[in-house]
Parts: structure tokens; sequence; C-alpha cells
């Protein structure tokens, strides 16, 4: 490569930017690359507003609005994404990126997707080929992955799967997961922010699934109660995704310590010193197996995701076996966990893939290979 290739890499939620981090910190220190960071969706959302969070720690290039404060529902989102796509028009055309890059399956990533496919720009894509039922995650992620040009998914299972879906193994370059990165420098949370959280020896951390609230706030409640029985509880606040509100309620009416929104290195803090986590996150199944946390995965918010050891699945909002598998996470040992997910280098090896590739094997027209 003759000339530094402008990567223009699309954040829109907290959880997200957590993972991009080491991605975004190699792509910036890469000589061949010049990174353009683009902020929206539920970073400029109250009460976090984590775009301040983003902007603490690196430049950005642009920030727009997508979702609206107060507004709620899968109709809300219709509406983020499609005012989405439009938004990233401004960017895209200011910027003239070689390459934009996206992770996972959230409409951020989609709008990005899709705005970068049309407007004739390259589009990489992490963590495709995974599959999570979610709310519309499973359509969206593979959605994705139909508009990429290169994919870098975080373990070789799902590298076959993009393949199988018609990519061309040559634009297939496993990465591992980025958020496996990093957590070896992370200590465990101080003994004074500990005690200050109540001690917790779990942690409760559920995303709504698009149901009702009411649905949500129901089983929200019934699965905080059995945390609180069985120890010391601290809730983390769910993501921006429909049914919310519930959640939150739920949340509200416990007698236990809650948080609206931990920075990754509080989190993965907290983790180290937790006995289990419950709920329905991906971090159970991902940073946990690399910490050996053991994680209760409740619902099927994580169904068909690749599970390592640390797992304990509950398919069904049922009492008696929640409670069951809460006591059985307090009681196991924390050891090292053999997982999927790589070794850690994911943030450098991305950016050698986006320095390193050859335009002319990748070219923006595509074609199914079947």
């Amino acid at each position: 490569m003759t000339a530094t290739r402008s990567i223009a890499i699309v954040t829109g939620t907290r959880a997200e930017f957590g993972l991009l981090r080491p991605v975004i910190r190699a792509v910036e220190a890469h000589p061949d690359l010049n990174m353009q960071l683009i902020v929206t969706g539920t970073h400029n959302l109250p009460p976090a507003y984590t775009s301040t969070e983003v902007e603490a720690e690196f430049k950005i290039a642009a920030k727009f609005q997508m979702q609206r404060p107060g507004e709620v529902g899968r109709i809300s989102d219709v509406t983020a994404l499609g005012g989405g796509i439009q938004e990233f028009g401004g960017p895209l055309q200011s910027l003239s990126p070689d390459v934009v890059l996206v992770l996972g399956d959230r409409i951020e990533a989609f709008g990005a997707a899709a705005a970068a496919a049309v407007a004739g720009i390259r589009v990489a894509h992490m963590h495709g080929g995974d599959r999570a039922e979610g709310i519309a995650d499973e359509a969206l992620r593979h959605a994705i992955t139909k508009l990429a040009h290169l994919h870098l998914p975080a373990t070789q299972q799902s590298a076959q799967r993009i393949i199988a879906m018609g990519e061309d193994p040559q634009r297939v370059h496993v990465v591992g997961s980025p958020a496996i990165d990093g957590l070896d420098e992370i200590a465990r949370m101080a003994d004074a922010e500990y005690a200050a959280l109540g001690k917790p020896e779990i942690v409760y951390l559920l995303h709504p699934t698009g149901r009702s609230p009411e649905r949500e706030r129901e089983d929200a409640g019934r699965l905080l109660d059995c945390c609180i029985r069985f120890g010391r509880t601290v809730a983390l606040h769910p993501n921006h995704d429909p049914g919310r509100e519930g959640i939150l309620q739920a949340i509200d009416e416990a007698s236990c310590p809650q948080a609206a929104h931990f920075p990754r290195e509080k989190f993965v803090a907290l983790l180290r010193r937790a006995r289990v986590v419950v709920g329905n996150s991906s971090a159970g199944l991902i940073e946990c197996a690399a910490l050996g946390l053991p994680c209760v995965n409740v619902g099927s918010r994580q169904a068909g995701r690749e599970r390592a050891g640390n797992v304990i699945d509950v398919p069904e909002w049922d009492r008696p076996r929640i409670e069951a598998a809460i006591c059985e996470g307090i009681q196991r040992p924390i050891t090292a966990i053999e997982h999927p997910y790589g070794d850690g280098r994911t943030g450098p090896r991305t950016a050698d893939v986006l320095a390193g590739f050859d335009a002319a094997s990748v070219p923006l027209t595509k074609r199914n290979t079947y």
C-alpha cells in the first residue's frame, strides 16, 4: 500500500464502544491508517450521554443524533434507523473514508453499513457470523454480512457461517473478539469502591427482548428477586432496546444498589470481584468466559451464541430453575476456562488486516460464491 488508508469507525452504544476501544487505538496507532471516529446512536441519549466518554479519549470526526430522548419502541427504532441512514451521508461525503468499520448487529451498525455500501465505500464488519437471537439481532447481523466487503469474525465457527452465506473466503479474516483485549490489564475493583456498591456477589445485567414493558417488568422483577435472595446484588441498567422502561421499573422497585452506566474498566473491575453474573448480556458469554466467572444466562436473547464452560443456561423464565442455576453459579469455583474468542490481540490484528488488504482483490461489487 502506497498511501494512508482512512478508516471510519462507527460507534453507537456504550457496550459496543467498550468493545471497539482496542480496535480504535490500534487503528489510530497504525502508521498506514488514518482513524476517523463517527459517534451516533444511544451515545447521545440521557441520562448517561456516553458520547462524553468517547470524546474524553478520542478525537471525534463526526457526531449526529439517531434515537430521540423519550421515544422508545420498535417503530421509534425504525424512524431512528431511517433518519440515521440519511444522516450518515454527510460524514461519508466530508470524510471520504476508504473503509467504514462496524461491529455487531444493532441499527447503528446496519445504518452505517447500508449507507456506505450504497455510497460505494467498502464496509468491514466485526463479529459477523455470530448467532444471537436478540430482538432483530440475528437478521440485522447477517444483513450486514451481505453488505460488507471485509469480514472480521471473532471465531472460526462464525467465519464458516459467513462463508456458508456465499461470501468469498479470501475476504474472511478471523481476528477474535475485541472484548478479550486488555482484560489482563484491569485489576479487581478497589475495596472502597466495591464497598460503596454494597459488596455485591451477584451482578444483574438484563437487556430487553422487544416485549411489552409490562412483560419485561414482570420477568425482570422475578429474576432480580431471585438474585437478591441468594446474595448481595447490584443491578446494572439495560441498553436502550424496546422494553427498557419495564426493566428499569423492576430495578427501581427492588431493594438493591443500582447503576446506570459503568465505563468498561469499572465494569470489568466489578466482574473480577463478583461470584456470578445473571441476565442475558453477551458479556456473560464472552468477557466472563475469559475471566472464569460463572454466568446464569436466562431467556432467548443469546440463543445460538457460542458458549464456554462458564455458562449455565435457563431458557425459560422458570423460578425454581433460575434459583437452582444461581445457586450453582455462586458455588462454582472461578477457574481458567477455554473459550473460542481469541488471544486478546484483536485490535492490532484488525488494524493489520485493514492496512494490508489488497483493494484490487476486494472490489466494491459483490458476487455470491454459489
